[in-house]
């Protein structure tokens, strides 16, 4: 679980990445930067249901503030 939640991460962190590339190599004249916050936001969406998922089924379990 701990794998899947890092890919994710990363996903997410590789398309914000993409989006300031493509922000400043286009200036604004296409939609790639649009695209790509696009998928960071739908990459977000899916970890969280993910989380979700997983607490629901017990492969997680919350530790609290220590």
């Amino acid at each position: 679980m701990k794998i899947l939640v890092a890919i994710a991460f990363l996903l997410i962190l590789v398309s914000l990445g993409s989006a300031l590339v493509y922000l400043m190599k286009d200036k604004g004249k296409s939609n790639r930067t649009v695209k790509a916050l696009a998928f960071r936001v739908g990459f977000s969406i899916s970890l969280f249901i993910l989380i979700l998922i997983a607490h629901h089924f017990g492969l997680i379990q919350p530790t609290g503030i220590r």
